[in-house]
């Protein structure tokens, strides 16, 4: 009986992060993410040139709401250049910066804060950078434009650009040579048109990476899944507006809500609370790789091991 292959008309835009010294830049490697022709991990069917990445999450300010994080990093927490490194440490494939600081119902950070901070990275690590704002329309819109101009010559992944403010991302992208996050809400029609937007200001639909505003396991992870699956079939089908690469923001997610904070005392029936937690990590991102993510951020350093181990596996079949 013959095998039933499904033919793909399109393909998932490839996208450079990350710049060498004969390129004008200071990181140690360039990576790149997408180029798929084929659903997740069917290489009988098409190609996936590049496997997906796992990119280390680092926040200038503890998060609050990761308590467990806090008590396992608490030797490093605070010290955000400290926790870059250790990142590198751990086999990040790129770092994930947050400047949560910045958000004004938290510390307020400047925006000469936010350039300073994220020029010191660049000096202690020489991963590939992505830098997310504070999740504050206005302040992203002040702060971002300045970090994009620090790290100049660099093509970081700059985010998170919005319905309410990606004119000014853009721009900042475009002027300095980076890429951007768009994120919307769960719908693919949202999706599209904010790519389009992003477009028509002259940013390529191939310098932008999708989110879809990444659910948690249990907390909305089968409808992000659908919209990341619709997304990768509308693009493999033709659309380009939507092939884009994709990334989800797994630790954001992961680490706040009650399976990954309740102690064994709370929930004896639950287990003990290390292994649930990084558990909890593990299988979310597992499964957004089945829904075609291209980017898992991640913050545990035994949820990155596992998870490389596991593309490693599923890009080459073969099990340790």
């Amino acid at each position: 009986m013959e095998k039933v292959i499904e033919k793909w008309t399109g393909k998932i835009a490839e996208l450079s992060i990350g710049s060498v010294s004969s390129e004008g830049g200071s990181r140690s490697k360039v990576i790149k993410i997408g180029g798929e022709t084929t659903l997740p991990f069917l290489h009988f069917e098409g190609q996936m040139p590049n496997p997906p990445l796992v990119a280390a999450e680092v926040c200038d300010t503890p998060p609050e709401h990761w308590p467990f994080i806090i008590e396992e990093f608490k030797n490093f927490i605070n010290d955000t250049l400290r926790w870059a490194k250790k990142c590198e440490e751990w086999g990040a494939d790129l770092l994930c910066l947050k400047l949560d600081s910045c958000h004004p119902d938290g510390k307020n950070n400047s925006v000469e804060y936010a350039g300073e901070l994220v020029s010191k990275v660049l000096k202690t690590v020489s991963l590939p950078l992505i830098v997310i704002g504070c999740n504050h329309p206005e302040k992203d819109q002040e702060i971002l434009p300045k970090v994009a101009e620090m790290t100049k010559g660099e093509k970081i992944l700059l985010g998170m650009a919005t319905k309410d403010n990606y004119k000014t991302i853009t721009a900042a992208a475009l002027a300095n040579d980076h890429s951007v996050i768009a994120e919307t809400p769960l719908d693919i029609n949202l999706a599209k048109q904010l790519n389009i937007l992003i477009s028509d200001m002259g940013l390529p639909v191939e310098r932008i990476v999708m989110h879809h505003t990444t659910g948690g396991l249990g907390y909305g992870f089968e409808y992000c899944y659908s919209i990341m699956e619709r997304c990768r079939l509308a693009g493999l089908t033709g659309d380009k507006v939507v092939a884009t690469p994709i990334i989800n923001m797994i630790a954001e997610e992961t680490w706040k809500i009650k399976e990954a904070k309740a102690s064994k005392d709370e929930q004896p029936t639950w287990g003990e609370l290390h292994s649930r937690a990084v558990g909890w990590e593990v299988t979310c991102a597992a499964g957004y790789l089945q829904a075609g993510s291209d980017i898992l951020v991640l913050v545990h350093p035994e949820s990155i091991k596992i998870i490389k181990q596991t593309i490693k596996q599923l890009m080459t079949g073969v099990r340790p």
